[in-house]
């Protein structure tokens, strides 16, 4: 199969340089082959777009939270961003794709990059929808159901091999929420012995054991109780299975939140929990990713 090419703009960020960089569309990918836990979990059909469709409903993506984390930063100059091919001065770094919620690649996927980049990684923002983003539900569900699967695989292992190849990173973890969050487990599955940390907030799961076993990735995962697109059903399966088989893997459900609870847009935002669970993702990214000498 011939190689795809990653186009000019796919989000790097880091102390001192900010990269633009993107990476071709990415979309959703297949779970396992329980119909129910499909349904649940998302497996990009038509059930799937109507949950997130209802989550999303009245919703339109904002900086918000992220915005405010970041003005709150040390020196948020530090930060300079530009599109480049090979941002200079993030060599060694440790690295972090971040992959966006189903708005696409927006000025709040950027924030959080630059939040990242506060703490000393190198923050590669992929762009899942090609280059486009959306400011509407109905928009949104069209660019989500418009991605390819094979496509999206091939360029988070280009994504992986940026960070480690071309910038050195020792260590590599990803981030994905919604939409992201289940491209999140689904790229950890694809790098067995490879990524060394994955965090998903409320994304599509994978309950099929025979899948999960080849996981060696420590995951993170960050969950509201009131989510009907991701239910707290199938977090528990999840939960479950990944106890089951020995996986390291830490799973916060919070009590009254809904699905998007971390996103400042909507009626959702729940400040008490996205910021307890920033906490809890920093720490673990700098657990996986840091460790001491």
């Amino acid at each position: 199969m011939k190689r795809r090419k990653l186009t000019t703009t796919l989000l790097l960020a880091a102390l001192l340089m900010t990269g633009l960089l993107a990476v071709a569309a990415c979309g959703p990918a297949a779970t396992g082959d329980d119909a129910t836990a499909a349904a649940d979990a998302g497996s990009g059909n038509d059930d799937y777009a109507d949950r997130m469709s209802s989550e999303h409903a009245g919703d339109s993506p904002s900086p918000g939270f992220a915005a405010e984390v970041a003005a709150a930063a040390e020196d948020d100059a530090a930060v300079e961003t530009s599109r480049v091919t090979r941002p200079a001065g993030v060599e060694g770094a440790p690295g972090v794709i971040v992959i966006q919620e189903w708005w696409g690649l927006n000025d709040n996927i950027e924030t959080m990059a630059r939040m990242f980049a506060h703490q000393g990684y190198a923050a590669l923002a992929v762009d899942l929808y090609g280059g486009q983003s959306a400011d509407s539900a109905q928009r949104a569900r069209e660019l989500m159901s418009a991605v390819d699967e094979t496509a999206a695989k091939d360029n988070l292992r280009q994504a992986y091999g940026y960070l480690k190849d071309e910038l050195g990173a020792p260590r590599i973890g990803v981030i994905g929420w919604c939409f992201g969050g289940g491209w999140s487990l689904q790229t950890a599955l694809l790098l067995p012995g490879e990524l060394d940390a994955a965090v998903i907030y409320y994304g599509r799961l994978e309950t099929d054991e025979s899948v999960l076993a080849k996981l060696d990735t420590p995951i993170l995962g960050i969950f509201g109780a009131e989510d009907q697109g991701i239910p707290v059903a199938t977090v528990r399966q999840f939960e479950a299975a990944l106890k089951k088989l020995g996986k390291p893997a830490s799973i916060h459900v919070y009590e009254g939140a809904n699905h998007a609870f971390a996103n400042p847009s909507g009626e959702r935002y729940q400040p008490q929990a996205a910021r307890d669970a920033w906490q809890k993702t920093t720490a673990f990214f700098a657990e996986h990713l840091k460790p001491a000498a």
